[in-house]
Formats: structure tokens, sequence, C-alpha cells
């Protein structure tokens, strides 16, 4: 079915923003120029709460040298949020979507706002308003795509900064390095640390991801025995991890209405390194650097992001609806993957962890499968110190 009546089109972003989330903003708003059956091309400002307080950016007024500008930028151009909604805001929100003449509604986000996609779906499509969700997210954890935009830059952040570290530690191996990764409950971006091997004793020597109980003695039996093979020992955590009983392995900070606060894993970890061992142990936590970073921003990524985002408005005017746009790997060498729409139902809320014949037998490293899944994902290959010495 395609569209006959036409109509505005707008964007919302949703959730932690990317280093390629503004690139799907553009390849979303270059193909609905193309479309007279687009009208307006709006942009929510400030995430969902753009649409309740009735905060829309006209993106067809935008000057042309700052749209270029938005696949090399990082963050949220037109903001974003994690604005938890009630029942009554739903209903504002379609009851403001009719009043602002919003025929395609394109959500950029992860697990939560496919979540939010889902619902408004539901509500909107007996008004034809059709509804297309636009994968982000930097942890990879959203279902059945084989990967989402944002976690590629992020993998290869994680991948470069491993690398940098390294070469520290191995000039002058005294100490154990701990580096927290981001992931939430998925260990993708922490296995990406492993891209940083280019031999077998390289860093990372440790890698500890959330789909693996954490045993501390275990740990502390690796950590002594790297640290007397190498001296300098690099350990990449994630900052999801649990033990046998799913309990996070650092005590609770602060809870506050249903959010808990906890603190570093890393440096959690490094105390317990140097008082459990006598080691000189420190911890580095890049953060939402990671996420922020366009240096490290992979070219495939960026690539990908404008597709899915050109790929949502040609749905939308096909007269697709309550689906996500994915992606569905062909090969990895060559690599190829190619776009597909996936119903917003198999996706909503649904967490993809990273598999088991990705994590090594004793739970701390990585699968040579898990490398050649990843490595395509990173773009052209990392320039680090490494690469330059003899």
């Amino acid at each position: 079915m395609s569209n006959t009546s036409g109509g505005n089109l707008l964007i919302v972003h949703g959730g932690g923003p990317t280093a390629v989330i503004n690139a799907s903003l553009y390849g979303a708003i270059e193909e609905a120029k193309i479309h007279r059956e687009i009208t307006g091309i709006y942009g929510a400002t400030g995430g969902i709460e753009g649409i309740l307080k009735e905060g829309l950016i006209d993106l067809r007024q935008q000057p042309d040298s700052s749209l270029r500008r938005l696949p090399f930028t990082p963050a949220s151009a037109i903001g974003t949020s994690r604005t938890r909604l009630s029942e009554t805001d739903y209903e504002t929100i379609l009851a403001n979507l009719l009043k602002k003449k919003i025929k395609y509604l394109l959500f950029n986000g992860g697990n939560g706002s496919m979540d939010t996609c889902g619902k408004i779906f539901r509500l909107a499509r007996e008004h034809d308003i059709r509804v297309l969700g636009i994968p982000k997210t930097v942890d990879n954890d959203i279902a059945v795509t084989d990967h989402s935009p944002g976690f590629g830059s992020a993998a290869r952040f994680i991948a470069a900064t491993t690398a940098e570290v390294a070469q520290d530690v191995k000039s002058m191996p005294i100490h154990v390095c701990i580096i927290e990764a981001m992931g939430r409950n998925a260990g993708w971006i922490t296995a990406a640390s492993a891209l940083a091997q280019k031999k077998s004793d390289d860093a990372p020597h440790l890698i500890y991801v959330p789909e693996r109980a954490f045993d501390s003695e275990a740990f502390l039996e690796d950590v002594q025995e790297r640290h007397k093979e190498y001296g300098g020992v690099v350990v990449v955590v994630s900052e999801g991890i649990k033990d046998s009983q799913g309990n996070s392995v650092v005590p609770p900070l602060m809870t506050k209405g249903r959010d808990v606060y906890f603190g570093d894993v890393g440096t959690h970890l490094a105390m317990l390194v140097i008082k459990e061992l006598g080691i000189k142990a420190r911890s580095e936590k890049p953060g939402i650097i990671g996420r922020a970073s366009i240096a490290y921003q992979s070219s495939r990524d960026r690539e990908e992001a404008i597709l899915a985002g050109a790929y949502s408005v040609q749905a939308a005017l096909q007269g697709e609806t309550g689906k996500m746009v994915g992606f569905k790997r062909i090969s990895n060498q060559p690599y190829q993957c190619e776009p597909m729409l996936i119903p917003l139902e198999e996706v909503m809320m649904h967490e993809k962890k990273l598999p088991n014949q990705y994590i090594n037998e004793r739970g701390n490293g990585v699968t040579p499968e898990f490398i050649e899944y990843c490595r395509p994902l990173i773009g052209e290959p990392l320039l680090t110190f490494s690469n330059l010495l003899f």
C-alpha cells in the first residue's frame, strides 16, 4: 500500500545519544526532502518531551551547511530524553500528533524507545499515523537486528582506547589497569576491546562480561597469573557484571524511586586487587566519552546509520507501520548487510545478550567467532601506536 494523502513527518530521539544518532537524523531528513508527499519535516526538541510540550523544530528551515555536518556531530542535535510516560502522556502525545497533522512518526532509539514507539503505534494506527523505529544504541542490545547503529563506533573507541592504554602499561609493567566499559546488561562493548589484540600476549589480557556470573576468586587468580607472566596487566570489565546470585558486584550507593545507583565496578575491582593481591592497581572509566567520540567514529557505522534513517522514510511512504528498521548480515568476508523491517513487538524491551559462543570457556575472554562478527563494524583499520612499532 502506498501513501496518497501526504502529511507531515516528525523525528524524535530517545535514550542516550551515540556518535551516529545524528547520521540517522540526516538520512531521514535528506530522504524526506525528495518526496512531495511529505509536506513538513519536523524534529521533536528534547526527545519525547518535544511532543508532549509541542516543542517542534522545522528541519526544512535549517541551513544545508548545518545539515551536512550532522553525520559528523556527536550527541543529539535535536535533544533526547529518558522520560517515563503515563497513560495520560500517551493520550497527550496522540492528540498533539493529530494537532500538528503528523502523518509519519520516526522514533530513533534503543530498547526503551522501541517500547514507547510500539505503544504509540497501537494508539495511532486507527488514525493512519505511520510509526517506524530507527535502531540506536551503543550497547548493541536491541533484539533481532544483527547490530545497531552506534555500536560500531563505541566498539572502535573501546578497542582503540584499550590499545593505547596497553602501550602505556607495557612500557612500565608494574601494575594492573582495569578499564570499565559501558553496556548495561550486555557485554558487546566490553568484548569489542579484544579487537586491540594483534598477538596472543597483547592486551586486553582479561575480559569480563555480564553474560557470565562474576567470581571474585577466579578473577584474582586470573590477575595474579597474568601479572606473573606479563608484569603489567590490562583488564576490561563491563559495568553490568553480576555475581552468581544476579547481584551487582558493587554495593548500591543510592536508591531514588525505581532507580538504583551503583559505584564504579573498575574502582571496586582495583581496590580488590590491591587489598587481596598486594599489587598496584588503578581503574579507568571512559564512560560517555566513548559514545561522544567523533575522532573514533566508525565510517561504516556512520554510513549504516544514514541508511537506517533513509530506509525508515521509504518504508513509511510505502505504507509500513509498527516496525523497526534492522540489519540482516549476508556475509563477513566481504562484509555485507542489508536493511530489513522487524515488527516492533519483537524488539520492545527485549535485550540481546552476547551469545555464549562468543565467550571463552573460562569466561575471561572472547572467541574468534566474536572477532569475526565485530571487526567489520568498526570500519577502517585502527591507527594506534601499536601499528607504528617495529
